[in-house]
């Protein structure tokens, strides 16, 4: 199954000892095989200074179980075969907002 930019979804933990976390999809059907796979940013619970806070009034269907933070900073491509479920989607101002802050760390201005 394929998912939009700006879908939240629950994928493998590739960070820390739990089997899944969620992550938000960066990338749309431009991506090179964006039928297998995807880049996504890391979604965490815990509060940093410059990740990006999420509040329920940024999705438009869905959400999460507890207060989320996304870091811009952590980016992954993850397959789509490995994607538990989608958790929600977000508006397009907070993904393109979550986008930029993304590419900044790439140097991109």
């Amino acid at each position: 199954m394929q998912y939009d930019r700006g879908t939240v979804v629950k994928g493998p933990d590739l960070f820390a000892d739990h089997d899944y976390r969620p992550y938000v999809q960066l990338s749309d059907e431009s991506h090179p095989f964006s039928d297998e796979e995807a880049l996504y940013t890391a979604v965490t619970s815990t509060p940093r200074d410059a990740a990006i806070p999420l509040t329920d009034n940024h999705f438009t269907s869905g959400n999460l179980p507890r207060e989320s933070y996304v870091n811009p900073w952590t980016l992954v491509s993850i397959r789509l075969a490995d994607i538990e479920r989608e958790e929600g989607r977000l508006q397009e101002d907070i993904t393109r907002t979550i986008a930029i802050e993304a590419a900044s760390y790439l140097g991109v201005n």
